[in-house]
């Protein structure tokens, strides 16, 4: 059994929205996130977008009476922010992926300098 919460006024669409607004926010990321890193879209225009939506989230859509707004701006903001957080990411895990490969070559030198013929 469920624990759903029926809100005053929100319509099936609204409520299946609520109940999948992760899911929806993360494929939406998944896609644009593609064409973020293939370089479809810039990078920067998806920080002005992420910027845009949340605003957008804060200003009206927290409070809004509709709770399809709510849940709608919601998912544009998540899915934007996670857009953003994409690209960072990558550049952390090809950093520690530099470093571990500094590492094995620091050890793999000190081996070979070490080593007594």
């Amino acid at each position: 059994m469920t624990d759903l919460v029926v809100e005053h006024q929100e319509s099936r669409f609204s409520r299946r929205l609520r109940r999948r607004r992760v899911e929806i926010a993360i494929g939406i990321a998944a896609i644009e996130a593609v064409l973020v890193l293939a370089s479809v879209v810039p990078w920067w225009l998806a920080v002005v977008a992420a910027v845009a939506s949340v605003g957008l989230y804060i200003g009206f859509g927290r409070e809004h009476a509709a709770p399809g707004v709510r849940s709608a701006t919601w998912v544009a903001a998540v899915s934007q922010l996670i857009v953003v957080l994409v690209p960072v990411g990558f550049v952390l895990v090809g950093l520690l992926a530099l470093v571990g490969l500094v590492v094995v070559a620091a050890v793999a030198l000190a081996v070979l300098l070490l080593d007594r013929p």
